[in-house]
């Protein structure tokens, strides 16, 4: 996947902010949190932007040691950003917890099933936040017929592309 990845547009990302502010229903002052793409992934720094503009806190995470959860800190443009382990790269900004989490992918199903990089960062924050509203993003292209499934794996409920919200079996 990550081969099918790298010959795909990064700004992309701008297709599928505007899917996500055209179609998912957002309530006025939630909580954000994104990623700061890494190189050849879905490129949303345009929609954290236009959600900062709307008056919502946009969150990115700090990536913990390998077994912890990620934690996440308030971001604003111009921001100083932090290089972390990974490539990653972070806000300096007070931590805080979001209401809406956008999820990072390598690959995914219909059945809302994700495949991430095999760290379990996700897995193991969502797990810890079952209340947080997770979606989430990626290419089109990265969808697969179907992606293996533990039993501590938890779908999403909501997949957006740059194709628009994902029509997921179930949810």
């Amino acid at each position: 996947m990550l081969a099918v990845r790298a010959g795909l547009d990064p700004a992309l990302g701008a297709v599928l902010g505007a899917h996500v502010l055209r179609d998912l229903k957002l309530p006025a002052g939630a909580k954000i949190a994104g990623v700061w793409p890494l190189p050849g992934e879905i490129d949303l720094r345009p929609l954290w932007h236009a959600l900062h503009d709307r008056g919502h806190p946009v969150l990115l995470p700090e990536t913990p040691p390998r077994s912890g959860t990620l934690r996440f800190r308030h971001w604003r443009p111009g921001c100083v950003m932090v290089r972390e382990r990974f490539g990653t790269e972070r806000p300096d900004g007070a931590h805080d917890a979001p209401d809406i989490m956008f999820v990072p992918l390598l690959a995914f199903d219909r059945r809302g099933h994700r495949l991430g990089y095999g760290g379990g960062y996700y897995d193991r924050t969502l797990a810890a936040h079952p209340s947080v509203r997770a979606v989430g993003f990626g290419f089109a292209a990265q969808e697969v017929p179907a992606v293996p499934a533990g039993p501590h794996d938890r779908a999403l409920p909501a997949i957006v592309t740059e194709g628009g919200r994902v029509a997921l079996r179930g949810a």
